[in-house]
Formats: C-alpha cells, structure tokens, sequence
C-alpha cells in the first residue's frame, strides 16, 4: 500500500497546481481498492483545506466508484480524443 502513496506524492510534485483530492483521485483509478483502503488513505493523503467538511462523505462515494473503473476505459478515452 505504500506504493500508492509513492504514485500520490509523485504526481504531487508533477502537478503543483492540482488539489490533493484529484491527485489522489488520479491515484487510485482504476485500481480496485476497498472501501476501507479509499477512506484510510484519503484521511491520511488528502488536504482537509481542499474540500468542504460536509461534502466528504460524496467525495468518498465518488472515490469508490472511480476506483472500480477499469483503466482501459481511461485509456480508450484518451485515444478518442487524439
């Protein structure tokens, strides 16, 4: 698990003007985590200034279905747009 974190600080540090909140969003696409593993790592990854106190719980539901996506939806929406 510490390697999502890596991949979190790494596109940190590749996207300073993005929030913590689409870096972890970007983190975890695709990946399958559990419930449990989205909400624990969004309490230790993301920002608390980067969202509202009373939106966190539709920010997590949102993260949870982001990360049941599959990557090659990702990819093929990248190609339609080239």
């Amino acid at each position: 698990m510490k390697s999502l974190e890596r991949k979190f600080k790494k596109l940190e540090s590749r996207h300073p003007y993005w929030s913590s909140i689409v870096c972890f969003t970007e983190t975890i696409y695709g990946i399958g985590f559990s419930r449990q593993a989205i909400h624990n790592w969004f309490n230790k990854l993301v920002d608390k200034n980067d969202y509202a106190r009373e939106d966190k719980k539709a920010i997590l539901a949102f993260l949870e279905s982001i990360g049941k996506h599959s990557r090659s939806i990702k990819n093929d929406t990248k190609l339609a747009r080239q």
